[in-house]
């Protein structure tokens, strides 16, 4: 990197980095954005090429980490849906008898009993996802602002 970096450049690096945060506005917002200031930018400053390829990369990175971690959780979730209409979940059995008034607890008969902790650990792992993704963008953003380099963890490298 260059020695003297401008505002200009510092600002627009830290742009790039932040617009990442469109994806809760505009679906596939955290790519387009960045994607279009930085192709816009990149022959002119080497400051803003090397930050739009490392918030693109990282971006990338999370999405397929994402896809991964959905994909291998889908079996606990097929394993999952024949029980969910089972004992009584919505209440359907309840209808014959519904003036009835009987409450059984049978936690052996629980239908989330066998599915519950894979499918915890695979939210908790995507809620870890979404946590480093934020976090690392915020830093990523500050420390481009004062004129540092600043280099995602869990990156891929898509775009060299």
């Amino acid at each position: 990197m260059t020695d003297t970096i401008t505002k200009h450049e510092r600002n627009l690096s830290a742009i790039i980095h932040a617009s990442t945060f469109s994806k809760f506005f505009i679906p596939f917002g955290n790519f387009i954005i960045p994607l279009v200031l930085w192709t816009a930018n990149k022959k002119e400053y080497e400051f803003v090429d090397y930050n739009g390829k490392q918030a693109l990369n990282f971006q990338i990175s999370m999405l397929l980490y994402s896809i991964i971690l959905g994909m291998v959780s889908i079996p606990f979730f097929i394993g999952f849906l024949p029980n969910l209409f089972d004992h009584g979940f919505f209440g359907f059995d309840g209808l014959n008898s519904y003036n009835n008034f009987n409450i059984d607890i049978d936690l052996d008969g629980f239908p989330f009993n066998k599915w519950i902790f894979p499918i915890g650990i695979a939210s908790l792992l995507h809620g870890a996802l979404f946590i480093v993704n934020v976090v690392y963008t915020i830093l990523a953003t500050m420390r481009t602002n004062e004129g540092q380099t600043f280099q995602y963890p869990f990156t891929i490298k898509f775009i060299k």
